[in-house]
């Protein structure tokens, strides 16, 4: 959800060969402040180099940037209208308008490409009259070949910043409200196979206490949108293991009443002999960062997060027995890589 929609829009929107590249052009195009100062590079090429204190006043006046000015090609600020209340419609109720952002997506991604279906895509919304969650599959379901912008912006559709989007009659938010990364909805997906999945967390659920109210708010926003993975791969863990022991049971009876009793036969549908591997990166905020992370969009942030990106998933990769089949009698592992700030 949220930012991981637009990411995922842009690698599945284009070919194996090309993809990098163009998230690299998509980032740099949405992360151009409004107006795009000549300076801003040279700036902040001088302010990454001197300590922690003055890219963190930089990267709060990045962030004020954005509240005020909005960001190029991705959102732009409504004025004053949104504080005055009144009625406003369901599409304009929010302190941003992302309509730049349907262009940019459409100029980025190629829609017909992710409705071929050839990688599997799935984003998840919340339908903001039902509070249901929902998920846009390009595989299966009503959006079924007819994935669209639309489809990508409501699941980053974040109130009350930006607005819901309507697709298909219906008005959606930010899947992020409910589960900002549906770990489960892979685990659980089926037919089941041996599995190897990567979970990336954004929002750390552990840090230190808070000092002041803006620490405050940083803290409020990470438990709030950390994806309470360790409950989520528990209980899966416990479930795949009494499919495993319903497997093995089932394996013991005749083939004869395992095809004829009703009760096998139901039992045979929720058997699983599969292994499941789970690799859990955390991202750990840098000394500098605060509670406006998730909307400071300056150059020099979005090239030092791509940086630790790198280096977390080559760390992560150094351990190649992680990239294994869990062994027999342990059919759901977890690894933990959780970078230190």
């Amino acid at each position: 959800m949220s930012i991981g929609a637009l990411n995922t829009a842009v690698i599945a929107g284009n070919p194996a060969p090309t993809r990098v590249q163009r998230l690299r052009e998509f980032w740099a195009t949405i992360c151009r402040p409004v107006p795009d100062l000549l300076p801003t590079e040279v700036v902040q090429g001088l302010v990454a180099n001197s300590g922690p204190a003055a890219r963190k006043v930089f990267s709060a006046f990045a962030a004020w940037r954005a509240l005020v000015e909005g960001q190029r090609d991705f959102f732009a600020p409504r004025g004053i209208a949104p504080w005055l209340g009144g009625s406003q419609g369901v599409t304009k109720a929010s302190f941003y308008d992302t309509t730049p952002l349907k262009s940019t997506l459409e100029r980025f991604v190629d829609f017909d490409r992710i409705n071929a279906a050839a990688m599997r895509v799935s984003v998840g919304a919340v339908d903001v009259r039902t509070g249901n969650f929902a998920y846009f599959d390009n595989t299966h379901g009503a959006a079924r070949g007819r994935m669209r912008a639309e489809h990508f912006m409501a699941s980053a559709a974040l109130p009350p910043g930006f607005p819901a989007v309507e697709i298909d009659g219906e008005f959606y938010w930010d899947g992020g409200l409910v589960s900002n990364t549906p770990l489960r909805h892979v685990l659980e997906a089926t037919p089941r196979r041996n599995t190897l999945v990567f979970q990336v967390d954004l929002w750390s659920a552990r840090g230190p206490l808070p000092d002041n109210v803006y620490e405050v708010q940083d803290r409020q926003k990470e438990i709030q949108y950390s994806s309470r993975t360790r409950a989520v791969t528990d209980f899966i863990a416990d479930a795949q293991h009494y499919r495993r022991l319903l497997h093995e049971v089932l394996e013991q009876v005749p083939a004869k009443v395992r095809t004829t009793d009703p009760w096998c036969r139901q039992a045979h549908q929720y058997a699983c002999g599969h292994r499941y591997a789970v690799i859990h990166l955390i991202y750990q905020d840098e000394e500098w960062e605060g509670e406006s992370k998730d909307y400071e969009f300056s150059p020099q942030s979005m090239r030092e997060h791509w940086s630790s990106g790198l280096l977390d998933i080559q760390r992560t990769l150094a351990h190649e027995s992680w990239l294994e089949l869990p062994p027999r009698g342990k059919e759901f592992v977890t690894h933990d890589h959780r970078r230190r700030a």
